[in-house]
């Protein structure tokens, strides 16, 4: 189908409509940016979603997470905190019906649904004293935008929330429906898109803003590990006579370090990461352990986050991790009295490889071309996303796509926004002609 025949805008007037919405756009994203959404606590950026939402005259819904019926769902990872008081925010518009025999009646016949989809939650700051400036106080340097999540990924929902706003602004609106969701917990579960799917959500396509500028074309599946290790403690005096936890929870680290060369090893790579400089992480993410300095310590917990590759589940991770460590424990000369624990929280997640010749992901790199006059750039990612819920569970016809910036999960986090304006009026112009537009009622 040729999904331009369902849109008479042209890219001019799209463009035109996005730039003349710039300072509202910057505006929104300064108040998201102030709204420090970390895990348990998106209440307040959530608010501000629903009254985004409701001036655009959506249907504004707030989703209540039900952790008993997604423990029961392969695409489920345990939890970190409560769900009580935490919501997701879905926005859906309806076309009004089309007047029979009248001039919207085909395109609202032939357009097609979507979902705009992105996660509210943001990472900690880390230590504060790095930041040039307060991290959830957004600052202005020329074409960047500073703050925590301001890539990832409040600059992909303010993206697509204003794109139907743009296209509301000339007049139209789109003639299928669309469902904007704005969820939790996509940095360590993603089990707020998972409640957005086993609720009944779904549609003919779903996009992602993620902070990538390209499309993205697999992503690896990721993993939460804890390795809690119980040592034999003794005075300091005498360490040589006992088994440091922290000492021998190293070693287990160490360990698992080969591991990871293995999988980065050219023979053992996935085809969509040849020629990634070193895919798989097993990142060391926070490790907690002793008591006392004169003392040698008891207990030390490790918190590590494991890549691998598409196709891999997570089953099979967890075997080949668990007969690691008791290997390495078992061989260690000082394992005698010693014991170790392996328990998981948060990520379980699947890899997974996009098919880019999806109809869906063809128009949306047409309309990247017809925007900014460049090929739609394509990335194997070596992180996750909630896209795999859309792709491996919905099977529903997705991608991510978003815009450009820079220290995700780091420090001075920033986004573009002229690559923001650039993203949202791509969206816009993928919107109007995978949906169709009729005139706004």
């Amino acid at each position: 189908m040729d999904t331009s025949t369902l849109c008479p805008l042209t890219e001019a007037e799209i463009l035109a409509a996005v730039a003349a919405q710039r300072d509202e756009a910057v505006a929104f994203l300064q108040e998201l940016v102030r709204a420090p959404s970390l895990l348990g606590h998106e209440a307040s950026a959530q608010a501000l979603m629903k009254r985004r939402f409701e001036a655009l005259g959506l249907d504004v819904r707030e989703l209540v997470i039900d952790e008993a019926k997604l423990r029961e769902h392969p695409g489920y990872s345990p939890s970190l905190v409560s769900y009580d008081g935490r919501r997701n925010v879905i926005g859906v518009h309806e076309p009004r019906p089309a007047k029979a025999g009248g001039a919207d009646d085909a395109s609202a016949v032939r357009g097609r649904s979507l979902i705009l989809n992105g996660h509210i939650d943001v990472v900690p700051v880390g230590a504060e004293r790095l930041w040039t400036s307060p991290p959830f106080e957004p600052r202005i340097d020329g074409d960047r935008l500073y703050g925590r999540g301001a890539n990832d990924m409040k600059g992909g929902i303010v993206a697509y929330t204003m794109a139907l706003r743009a296209l509301q602004r000339l007049g139209v609106e789109p003639a299928a429906r669309v469902t904007l969701q704005s969820v939790i917990e996509e940095e360590c579960t993603g089990n707020g898109a998972l409640a957005c799917l086993l609720a009944g959500y779904t549609a003919d396509a779903a996009i992602i803003p993620e902070p990538f500028d390209e499309l993205l074309s697999a992503q690896l599946g990721v993993m939460w590990l804890t390795l809690d290790v119980y040592g034999v403690p003794v005075h300091a005096a005498v360490a040589q006579t006992g088994i440091g936890a922290i000492e021998f929870a190293q070693h287990l680290v160490a360990e698992l370090r080969k591991l990871e060369a293995k999988w980065n090893e050219p023979q053992h790579r996935h085809a969509m990461y040849c020629r990634h400089d070193h895919p798989i992480n097993f990142n060391l993410g926070r490790i907690e352990g002793g008591e006392w300095s004169s003392s040698v310590s008891t207990h030390c917990r490790a918190d590590l986050r494991l890549g691998f590759y598409p196709g891999v589940k997570p089953a099979e991770v967890r075997a080949e991790v668990e007969a690691l460590i008791r290997q390495a424990h078992a061989a260690h000369p000082a394992h005698a009295g010693v014991e170790v624990e392996i328990s998981y929280h948060g990520f379980q997640a699947e890899g997974l490889v996009v098919d880019l010749q999806q109809p869906a992901l063809q128009a949306l790199m047409q309309a990247h071309h017809d925007i900014t006059g460049q090929p739609a750039a394509t990335r194997a990612a070596t992180a996750t996303t909630d896209l795999r819920f859309f792709h491996l569970y919905g099977q529903i016809p997705s991608t991510c796509y978003g815009p450009r910036g820079a220290n995700i999960h780091g420090v001075d986090e920033w986004v573009s926004i002229d690559s923001m304006q650039q993203v949202t009026a791509v969206l816009a112009l993928f919107m109007a002609r995978w949906c169709g537009v009729q005139r706004a009622g």
